[in-house]
């Protein structure tokens, strides 16, 4: 069966050539997959006609397939992408501005069970391999013209998953993401988000190349963290805290917290106050995300000046955005992700 290329690192595609080839062949195509964004292996012009035809026999490029495409009326693309194994992902384009921002999946569904999310309502099928991650960012910056240099271009793991739990592959996918030689993105433009897997947590840590680190909150209280998200009863608050005191942040970069509101439930003063409280001695930012409604979510989205007066008390004591819902209209909005047909 071919094998694919994208995902790739340098290292592997040296050893798909074999040892009859010079190194500096693995080079060119290393560049050609993820610098020039090829579209078709034979089209590889910088490498002979003989060794395009075998690359072409032996290997498959490994961009996902658009199986669906819905476009919103505020500019935001949501992708159905199918898989080798006939599986489905969605990534959306988020364009705003002079900025152009991918949010990516690193599972089939999602194991975590947020009650907030529809994500959650599909379950885990299985996790991407670090070029069904890779490959999405590719096919969306192809097909939008999109290029990785000038600093405009972020990529989100906030798709469809839990990225700490599919680790290996994350942190490979974004090697080549962050490789000067390969992608070329900025290690400031790529965020990974986690409900919190503690030991995971020390672990991406520890590698020296690593995302940013984005984690979702959601709620001020440990009882209601776990009610909200079940995962949490074996993850717990004053864990995740410690955790993030320790992370190793560099010296341009801040923590994330999300947090979706939710109407009557965690979107009070008292709420606000705690957070501020519970996140007083970390260098972060708070990202409040009003719940983006769906079928079959038992919540309600609060009120516009509820919404400002959370970010309010927060912001005396860190700084706090109100993340702009995009793409409601085709459930392409944070929470969304259910392959949902528009």
């Amino acid at each position: 069966m071919p094998q694919p290329l994208v995902g790739m690192d340098l290292t592997d595609i040296r050893e798909a050539l074999g040892p009859e080839q010079p190194a500096y062949r693995a080079k060119q195509i290393y560049d050609a997959l993820y610098r020039g964004q090829t579209s078709d292996l034979v089209r590889i012009t910088t490498l002979p006609q003989d060794l395009r035809q075998d690359l072409a026999a032996r290997h498959t490029l490994g961009l996902p397939e658009i199986a669906r495409l819905y476009d919103s009326a505020d500019g935001t693309r949501r992708y159905l992408l199918r898989l080798d194994d006939g599986r489905t992902v969605e990534t959306v384009l988020m364009p705003e501005g002079e900025r152009d921002t991918i949010c990516i999946s690193s599972q089939v569904g999602c194991p975590v069970d947020c009650k907030f999310c529809m994500t959650a309502l599909l379950g885990l099928e299985r996790s991407l391999t670090a070029g069904e991650i890779v490959g999405q960012v590719l096919l969306v910056a192809r097909e939008n013209r999109l290029r990785q240099d000038g600093g405009r271009l972020n990529v989100v793991m906030m798709g469809q998953g839990e990225p700490l739990l599919n680790l290996e592959n994350v942190v490979k996918a974004t090697r080549i993401l962050l490789d000067p030689a390969g992608f070329a993105l900025s290690p400031r433009r790529i965020t990974v988000s986690t409900a919190g897997i503690v030991p995971k947590i020390a672990q991406l840590g520890r590698e020296p190349v690593r995302p940013r680190l984005a984690i979702s909150l959601n709620a001020s209280t440990e009882e209601s963290r776990q009610e909200l998200m079940p995962i949490t009863r074996k993850y717990h608050l004053k864990d995740l805290m410690a955790a993030c005191k320790e992370y190793p942040l560099r010296p341009w970069e801040k923590l994330t917290f999300e947090y979706v509101l939710l109407k009557g439930v965690n979107d009070s003063d008292a709420d606000a106050r705690r957070v501020v409280k519970l996140l007083a001695n970390l260098n972060c930012k708070v990202n409040l995300i009003a719940l983006n409604p769906g079928p079959e979510i038992p919540y309600e989205t609060p009120a516009p000046d509820r919404v400002a007066a959370v970010q309010q008390i927060v912001r005396r004591g860190m700084p706090c955005f109100v993340r702009k819902p995009r793409g409601l209209d085709i459930y392409a909005a944070c929470g969304q992700l259910k392959r949902s047909a528009v």
